[in-house]
């Protein structure tokens, strides 16, 4: 019966008496809020009905109220809900799962029956949060009289850990009967000092010894004043012990008792087990309670032994799974010790029984740490992993990384390693929470477990806890089988001979189109695959008759079927491989439920209509004996364009799923190798890293092994594949590097100028007329163009004004006033320029697995490796240049300056170019003698002269011939070796990754499974230097264009060159702020940030929005954080407005919300956002989807698709709240936008990543303010001088050097297919870059026209190679027309352009 309502007699100011009621509390649920519920903002649904169900079901009424009304706030927690009891509030956030409902109404019961504050159950704690400045109970200072005035006669355990707390547990049932109350509790999820209080209220009363065993002082600091002050109260005891086996004296000096006492205490406690603990407990009360009980001394415990699981109890007659063969697979299981001792062995008994239960034998060891070695330095673990036979697969538990000797331990056993993930957090929270594993997760057990080389499986188990008891590790069976799956497989392949294997090959082929199959970045893929067939082959791999070359391949492919509609035919959808409808459908309905409403909803039914004939869906590919080549379906934005307006987390079509699904289940794929850079299915909507069952990516794949060739200067989207698709990495060469050259009108101006040099000293009579041809070549080559950015660039000592203006004859206004002194420095500055663009590093064609340069591109690969300083060496042209009585720095510094008094070199550019070229003839040298270190000391008698310092040189090319050469062909092996060895299921071993001719060499060999960094490490102090270079310089060349400080700056920040740079990025973000990172000395981890005071940094602070990648969200959620705190700490700066951008404009946008309608805490909140990025899941810009599909038409549809694909906030506290209008708010006030490049191994007009963020950014402020910002450019490739420019100059540059040189052109033109495919990309990054930025002049379209489609030479060659590519160039170009981007093309470039399309159109209609 319900309990009747206590009376409460309440006067109202009529007079009448009521009776309020008197009830122990009220529920407040935000309900109809400004956030809470409303699902059309991305927000959970209330359950307003179960709320009232269950208030009504539990008979609540007169006990606890309950209202469901408008917002509580903060917004930013939403859902929230507010329970006050007993005069205490208990505030929950993101009450978003129903299943939690019922769990609150259970704590409303508990807290009514124990008549006093209770913490809430676990599966609450993580929703806990206080938004009042009280707390319902007594401040902490005054707490002191809470504490009991007497010692109990009990013991209190508190601990950090879980493990200590579950072996206690079993040491309890070892002592013996009449022992001291023994109490234990966690202490590390304590959130404040209220949390502290109360439990120490709690336990206090009954103890007489505490016990805490914690990391450090700092980590439970006001528990431990707090115990301190029970302890000099009360005379109890208190013993202070470190959590790891080093004695930390801070922490032990807080023991009340003597160091002898303690350090035994603590070697019981590290010994481990129940009965060292239950001994170290009756050793207590002996020595303090004086009780008898008597103890033995510690017994060590092995820290290291085989681990055979307890035999399930047999019930009834039930059938038990048959044991394994006795020849089956083994798969060695690696836990720690403490999971033994603690009896926290669910998990590991589980997934040995889910890895039985796929026909493998285990073999579980359990140890200390990896680290321990035995004699012959192997670790212990892995000893005894071994000793018993040899193992075919590793299942690793154990977080951190054990190093990089070499040889790596792992490859002691020859067998991968698969990194199971046991979560430190609730599955619920893993469930909720789109970025899967939290942060410490991620450090602990992904990014670190990469260094090993480690395969990163899924989440197996997940923390479990009922009431205040220690959390255990629940196993997760749904995911033991898939990582069980993963498992069986690889060993499978290390097993099958290899003519039985069967191997599916994907290539890349995103944008369905012909013309870009295999568009691995820096990959010759047609022939990569050539040569894997080769080597296949000679590994005894069944593989069929194979085509005369990767060009014929790849045209045999589009032949039989591909997935451009444009070229594909009824004929050829008949004749590819096909999958019936029934089929796919019985396939589709296994998919998880939401899945498969997604796919339905955007796709139709299965199986839809895209490729489908004949009532069956069309897949491309083609077999060669036991290996299969497929192409990987199209993503599906080309088949929906709308969709590329609202759907930025697409799930992909039914001919996606239907292809790997039918290599797993009908053609029987063994392993999946996806070549080269990269494919789309680690990009698929879900988890970031720890995937489940109903993220994309884990039930497409499901458990086939996967193989990815990929390019070592790209970490990033790599790790992606590691992380999301349990891949295995090869990673390959970048391709050749070499300088772009003079060429055409670039080599006539070079001579002209030093001609002009020449004759001021011996006929000046002359100048006049050289000056007309300078201009002249200037007119013809469009430099003219160029002229702008030259003379406005920063030249030291001079400067140019430039106001755009012109003469009759086309002559810039500022050029024709020049005189005497003035033209000088002008020529001197393009001098400069012209030095830069011929000494500019571009590809000389592209990489091919398994092979390394030769000859003269060989001694040019070396020298761009050597240019800049080595972590082992030093830069070779900057010491050849010492060596010679010169300043490498200098001569960069201001190429163009002439030499006075100099015979030799007029100008400084002359002295650049003699020392490039002695660098490159001594290298040749080397080469000559196959570089053999004992030639150098010849080669520097016969290239320097004899009385400088030759060692620095030395050094530079002893790094060359016994470094950078062997590793070099070291990398050509491996690469297909290793690829070999992940086929057969045996260890892949880990490298690092960047970009090698940044100062990195020391990266190479390629051919390994690369990784990381420690995430924890962001920004390095190299970094913060750099981007300390990068924030200066951006304000500079503002101030010198605009006569001001910008107040606000645009940035997109990448996943990948923030591994590459340890965070420039991030750093200058931070700079422009005005704050700088903190570091932890020891290890130069990066523990928080500190504000710069304004009289140190000399200037306001400037307002920052940030664009990150989705990897940047999923990888370094830390970073967010970090951003995101240091903005808001300058926010609440009490600074002046005009010295404090971000505070300036903060306040003005709230104030602009809250006058229209917001609520004041949305509007702060809202106004505050200043990181952004793609939904959770969720990656991309979506600018290359809409171009692709040409369907935009003006700047607002552009900006319309970047602000949906970016709109969602993430903060420290917030991961992806939908916040379109406060992106657009944000990005409408930027003034500067821009983006850095860390590296020239590829340019800006190599990848749709550029235009998508980049110009992306710049298109929607145009929309969003009417103008366009000011278009930077950040070039920290050399890190140690970092350079701002115009976004318009360096297309300029890149178009001179790269794009339009015939050098690069030929070395295209040595890959036939992929290299015409190359120039149509090209084509596409022009045309998008200028669609989103504005970048493109007319005469640099005409140029692309006249190199790529008018040259009878490329034209044939494309014809020849790729028909596919060179309409789809012509394509393009004629959309630039038609769309005014190219206003006035010449009639001879529309002529090309119509012929060419006129022969596709004839083409078609056959």
């Amino acid at each position: 019966m319900a309990e009747s309502l206590k009376r409460n007699m309440v006067q109202r100011l009529d007079g009448r008496m009521v009776n309020a009621g008197a009830r122990r509390g009220m529920l407040i649920v935000c309900a109809t809020g400004c956030c809470c519920g409303h699902t059309e903002r991305g927000f959970a649904p209330v359950p307003v009905d179960l709320y009232h169900s269950e208030w009504e079901r539990r008979r609540l009424r007169n006990r606890v109220h309950l209202s469901q009304g408008g917002c509580l706030g903060p917004c930013p927690l939403a859902n929230v809900a507010l329970l006050l009891m007993d005069g205490r509030p208990y505030w929950f956030h993101s009450l978003n799962d129903p299943a939690l409902i019922p769990i609150l109404y259970d704590f409303i019961e508990e807290l009514l029956a124990a008549d006093q504050p209770l913490p809430p159950p676990p599966a609450l704690a993580p929703h806990l949060f206080n938004g009042f400045s009280w707390d319902g109970v007594s401040a902490p200072a005054a707490s002191a009289e809470r504490l009991p005035a007497v010692a109990g006669d009990g013991i209190l355990v508190l601990s950090q850990a879980d493990t200590d707390l579950l072996a206690l547990e079993q040491a309890l049932d070892l002592l013996p009967d009449g022992f001291a109350p023994v109490r234990m509790a966690h202490v590390g999820r304590l959130a404040d000092p209220a949390a502290i209080d109360h439990l120490l209220e709690q336990h206090l009363p009954a103890a007489a010894i505490v016990v805490a065993r914690l990391h450090s002082p700092a980590a439970f600091a006001y528990g431990l004043e707090r115990l301190q002050q029970w302890a000099a109260a009360t005379g109890g005891f208190l013993l202070c012990l470190p959590a790891v086996e080093q004695v930390d004296p801070d922490l032990m000096a807080r023991s009340t008792v003597g160091v002898p006492l303690a350090m035994l205490v603590s070697a019981y406690v590290y010994a481990g087990g129940a009965a060292n603990l239950a001994n170290g407990l009756q050793c207590l009360s002996d020595h303090l309670l004086a009780s008898g009980w008597g103890y033995d001394p510690p017994v060590e415990l092995p820290l290291h032994g085989i681990y055979t699981p307890p035999q399930p109890r047999r019930r009834g007659k039930a059938a038990q799974p048959a044991p394994p063969a006795a020849d089956a697979p083994v798969a060695g299981l690696l836990f720690y010790r403490a999971h033994l001792l603690s009896g926290n062995t669910a998990f590991v008994d589980a997934l040995i029984a889910g890895l039985q239960a796929r026909g493998l034998r285990v073999r579980a060891v359990y140890t200390q740490s990896l680290k321990e070695l035995n004699a012959a330095g192997m670790p212990v673990a892995l000893d005894l992993l071994r000793q018993a036979g040899p193992v075919d697969v590793i299942v690793s538990t154990l977080s951190f990384a054990l190093g990089d000797s070499e040889p790596h331990p792992f490859a002691q056993l020859d067998a991968p390693v698969v990194q199971a993930l046991v979560s430190s957090s609730s599955r619920e929270a893993w469930q909720r929470d789109g970025r899967g594993l939290g942060p410490l997760d991620t450090a602990m057990n992904v990014a670190l477990p990469e260094l090993d080389g480690r395969i990163i499986g899924v989440p197996v188990a997940f923390k479990t806890q009922a009431g205040e008891a220690a959390a255990r590790s629940a196993p997760d069976p749904e995911r033991i089988e898939r990582l069980a799956g993963l498992v069986w497989r690889l060993a499978q392949l290390r097993r099958l001979p290899n003519a039985q294997k069967r191997i599916a090959v994907i290539l890349t082929n995103s944008n369905a189109k012909a013309q870009r199959i295999g568009n691995a970045v820096g990959l010759d893929a047609p022939a990569s695959l050539m040569n894997l067939f080769a080597a296949l082959r000679a590994a005894g791999y069944e593989v069929g008759e194979l085509p005369a070359s990767g060009d014929q391949l790849i045209a045999d492919l589009i032949g039989r079927c591909s997935y451009d509609e444009t070229w594909l035919t009824t004929e050829q959808l008949a004749q590819a491989y096909r999958i019936p409808a029934a089929t796919y459908q019985r396939w589709f309905a296994e998919l998880p439920a939401e899945m498969q409403a997604a796919m339905t909803r955007q796709w139709g039914p299965p199986p839809g209509k895209a490729y489908v004939h004949g009532g069956a869906l069309a897949l491309a590919g083609l077999a060669f004996g036991n290996v299969f080549v497929a192409l990987q379906p199209p993503r599906g934005y080309d088949m929906d364009p709308d969709a590329i307006y609202h759907r930025p987390d697409l799930p992909p079509p039914h001919n996606y799923y239907a292809l790997y699904r039918w290599l797993r289940d009908e053609w029987r794929a063994d392993a999946i190798i996806h070549l080269g850079k990269h494919g789309t299915l680690e990009w698929l909507p879900g988890k970031g890293v720890g995937l489940g069952a109903t993220c994309f990516p884990d039930p497409f794949l499901a458990d086939l092994p996967l193989i990815y060739p990929f390019i070592i200067n790209d970490p990033g989207e790599g790790t992606q594949a590691k992380r999301r698709a349990h891949a295995v990495i090869i990673d390959h060469l970048t391709p050749p590097m070499t300088n772009a050259g003079a060429y055409g009108d670039l080599a006539e101006l070079a001579q002209l100028v030093d001609e002009y040099y020449r004759m001021e000293r011996l006929d000046p009579s002359k100048l006049p007329l050289l000056q007309r041809q300078i201009w002249e070549v200037l007119q013809r080559s469009q430099l003219a163009d160029d002229l702008r950015y030259i003379l406005q660039a920063d030249h030291g000592d001079h400067r140019h004004e430039w106001d755009g203006s012109v003469l009759e004859d086309g002559t810039p206004s500022v050029l024709a006033e020049l005189e005497g002194r003035e033209v000088a420095h002008l020529l001197e500055d393009i001098e400069g320029y012209l030095c830069e663009l011929t000494g500019a590093q571009i590809r000389d064609g592209l990489h091919i697995l398994g092979t390394v340069p030769a000859g003269a591109q060989l001694v040019d690969l070396v020298y761009h490796l050597l240019r800049l300083p080595n972590l082992h060496a030093p830069s070779l042209p900057a010491t050849v240049a010492a060596a010679l009585g010169e300043d490498w720095r200098v001569l960069q510094e201001q190429p163009g300056r002439r030499r006075a008094g100099d015979e030799q070199w007029l100008t400084n550019a002359d002295s650049i170019a003699a020392i490039e070229n002695l660098c490159r003839q001594m290298l040749s040298r080397l080469n000559d003698a196959d570089w053999e270190a004992a030639a150098i000391d010849g080669v520097l008698v016969d290239h320097l002269p004899a009385n400088s310092d030759h060692e620095p040189v030395a050094a530079a090319l002893r790094y060359a011939c016994e470094w950078i050469v062997p590793r070099l062909r070291q990398s050509a092996t491996d690469e297909i070796e290793h690829l070999l060895a992940a086929l057969a299921g045996r260890f892949v071993p880990p490298g690092p990754s960047g970009a090698p001719t940044r100062g990195m060499a020391h990266v190479l060999p390629t051919g390994r499974n690369f990784y990381s960094l420690d995430p924890r490490s962001v920004p390095s102090l190299a970094a913060w230097e750099t981007g300390q270079g990068l924030a200066r310089d951006l304000i500079q060349r503002y101030q010198r264009e605009y006569g001001a400080i910008p107040e606000s700056v645009g940035i997109s920040i990448w996943g990948t060159s923030l591994i590459r740079t340890a965070g420039d990025d991030v750093a200058q973000v931070l700079a422009l702020l005005g704050v700088r990172p903190r570091w932890q000395r020891e290890n130069r981890r990066v523990t928080g940030f500190e504000i710069i005071p304004l009289a140190e940094l000399g200037r306001p602070r400037i307002d920052v929005v940030c664009r990150i990648s989705g990897f940047f969200r999923d990888a370094f959620p830390h970073l967010i954080e970090l951003i995101d705190q240091a903005v808001q700490a300058v926010i609440e700066l009490d600074e002046p407005p005009e010295l404090n951008f971000p505070r300036k404009h903060a306040l003005q946008t709230e104030q602009a919300l809250v006058a229209g309608g917001a609520a004041a805490e949305e509007a702060q909140r809202e106004a505050r956002y200043r990181i952004f990025g793609s939904p959770p899941g969720s990656y991309g810009a979506g600018m290359l989807q809409l171009i692709d599909g040409q369907n935009w038409s003006n700047d607002a549809d552009l900006a319309r698709v970047y602000l949906k694909w970016g709109g969602y906030a993430y903060t420290a506290t917030e991961q992806g709240v939908p916040a379109e209008t406060a992106f657009a708010a944000a990005l409408s006030t930027v003034q500067v936008a821009t983006k850095n490049q860390d590296t020239r191994e590829h340019d800006i007009f190599d990848s749709d990543d550029y235009f998508q963020f980049h110009g992306g950014m710049i298109a929607a402020i145009r929309a969003l303010s009417g103008r366009n910002p000011a278009r930077y450019f950040g070039d920290n490739s050399d890190p140690a001088r970092p350079r701002t420019r115009d976004l318009r100059e360096e297309a300029r540059r890149v178009f001179r050097a790269r794009v339009v040189n015939p050098k690069w052109i030929a070395s295209m033109r040595r890959h036939g297919y992929k290299g015409g495919l190359e120039l149509a990309a090209t084509v596409d990054y022009l045309f998008g870059y200028d669609a989103t930025a504005q970048v493109l002049a007319d005469w640099m379209y005409e140029q692309v026209t006249e190199r790529y489609v008018r040259d009878p030479e490329v034209q044939q060659w494309l014809q020849e190679v790729n028909p596919w590519a060179l309409q789809a160039i012509a394509e393009r170009l004629n959309e630039a027309i038609g769309r005014g981007m190219w206003r006035n093309p010449s009639a001879e470039a529309q002529a090309a352009i119509d012929a060419i399309l006129a022969i596709g159109e004839e083409q078609r209609e056959r």
